[in-house]
């Protein structure tokens, strides 16, 4: 049949009214600072007098599906100036070789030394 002995005979544990009250307390506390994360509600629960680690917190974020709300990086945000070139391959199908080729123009040689991609620079 294929099934795991483990998965039939295991009975999940009721949570005691300790980590019941721990879980509400860190509900709260999100409530009142959504920014924290799981080191700063980690001394906000030891501050409080709960004796608990950033790992069993993080673990119980998760559980509980809370996040910390802050500004995420926009590394992949384009610039609203820079132009977007198409895409030239999209319904061309590449079926033997040398069909299409490509090339890395960043650095191309000059009478003077390295041209570098940018606005005219020249490299000696």
């Amino acid at each position: 049949m294929q099934i795991s002995r483990g998965s039939i005979y295991y009975r999940r544990k009721s949570p005691n009214s300790e980590q019941v009250s721990l879980a509400h307390t860190l509900d709260a506390l999100h409530v009142a600072h959504p920014f924290a994360g799981s080191r700063m509600l980690r001394g906000l629960l030891q501050r409080q007098g709960h004796c608990v680690g950033r790992r069993h917190v993080r673990t119980l974020m998760k559980r509980m599906c809370i996040t910390a709300l802050y500004c995420q990086p926009r590394t992949s945000a384009r610039h609203p100036q820079h132009k977007i070139y198409p895409y030239l391959l999209r319904n061309k199908s590449v079926t033997y070789a040398n069909q299409v080729w490509a090339m890395d123009i960043t650095y191309v040689r000059m009478h003077k030394g390295w041209l570098r991609s940018g606005p005219g620079r020249l490299n000696n």
